[in-house]
C-alpha cells in the first residue's frame, strides 16, 4: 500500500493552536519543535484544552531558532518576549512526570487571562517528552484523509477539519482507516521510517473548533456510533501513534510506503 503525506501539523506549545509545516525533520523522539512547551497550573499539573478550551484559539509564533515567542491572543492582543528560562518545574500529568523550566516574561499573565486560573508556560528539558505516549516511545501520529471523510459522513455536518485531531501526518490515497492495519509494521514516511504501535483514543478536545475553541461538533458521539465496538488499543480510536525506527526528513507530498 502506498500513500502520500497530505499534511504536517505540529503544536510547539501543547494545547495551543495547531500549525502547518511544509517539511519537518523527524528525529529519534519525533519532531524537535513539536510539543516542546506546555502550560501548567500553580502546582505543576499540566493544563490542556479539556480544562481551558480557549487555549486552542491562541496562536503561538516562534522565530526560526525558537528564541522569541509571540502569542496571538483571541482578543487581538500580541504578547511577545524572549524565551528565558526560570525556575525548574516538574510537569505532572495523569500518567507521568517530566522535567522542565518555567518561561519567564509576559506569557503567564496572558495565558492566565483566558479563564482566570494560573497558567505558566514551561519548556520541557528534553526533546520529545511533551508528546503523548512518550513513555511508550510514541513520537509520531498518522491519520488518513479518507478517515476524516468517514467521520464527516457519520457526523453529517460537512467536512471535518483535520486540526481537530492534532495528528502529525495526514495520509492521502489510502482507504478510510487503512492505518488501523499498520500496527507493528514498518511505514516509510518520506525519508523516515516509523512503526505504528497503537490506536489514538479520542477525548473532548476533538469537539472544539480549532480556531475559536467552541464545542461545535460531537466527534465522540460519531466515533461511538461507528467505531465504538472496534477492537483497539484505546477507546474511540481515530488514527495511530508510532515509534521512530529511522530518523529522516518528511515533506508534504512525500510518498508513504507500508
Amino acid at each position: 500500500m502506498r500513500g502520500r503525506v497530505a499534511w504536517i501539523h505540529v503544536a510547539p506549545i501543547k494545547s495551543l493552536r495547531i500549525q502547518a509545516r511544509d517539511s519537518v525533520m523527524v528525529g529519534p523522539t519525533g519532531v524537535e519543535e513539536d510539543r516542546r512547551f506546555c502550560i501548567v497550573d500553580e502546582e505543576g499539573h499540566r493544563l490542556n484544552a479539556k480544562r481551558v478550551a480557549a487555549f486552542v484559539s491562541v496562536r503561538p509564533e516562534f522565530d526560526d531558532d525558537m528564541r522569541k515567542l509571540t502569542l496571538h491572543m483571541p482578543d487581538g492582543r500580541r504578547v511577545s518576549g524572549p524565551i528565558e528560562l526560570g525556575a525548574p518545574v516538574t510537569v505532572t500529568t495523569s500518567q507521568r512526570q517530566e522535567a522542565g523550566h518555567e518561561v519567564v516574561g509576559p506569557f503567564a499573565a496572558a495565558l492566565s487571562s483566558l479563564d482566570g486560573r494560573v497558567g505558566r508556560l514551561v519548556r520541557f528539558d528534553d526533546v520529545g517528552r511533551g508528546v503523548d505516549r512518550a513513555r511508550h516511545g510514541g513520537a509520531a501520529t498518522l491519520l488518513s484523509v479518507a478517515s476524516l471523510d468517514g467521520m464527516a459522513e457519520v457526523a453529517g455536518d460537512g467536512p471535518v477539519d483535520p486540526r481537530r485531531f492534532r495528528m502529525l501526518f495526514g495520509v492521502s490515497d489510502v482507504p478510510a482507516h487503512a492505518e488501523d492495519a499498520w500496527l507493528e509494521q514498518r511505514v516509510k514516511v518520506g525519508d523516515a521510517v516509523v512503526m505504528p504501535m497503537g490506536h489514538v483514543g479520542r477525548c473532548a478536545v476533538t469537539t472544539l473548533d480549532p480556531d475559536s475553541g467552541r464545542s461545535d461538533l460531537d466527534t465522540l458521539a460519531a466515533l461511538a456510533r461507528y467505531r465504538g465496538d472496534l477492537k483497539s488499543t484505546e477507546p474511540l480510536p481515530f488514527g495511530v501513534w508510532a515509534r521512530v525506527v529511522e530518523p529522516g526528513r518528511v515533506a508534504v507530498g512525500d510518498e508513504i510506503v507500508i
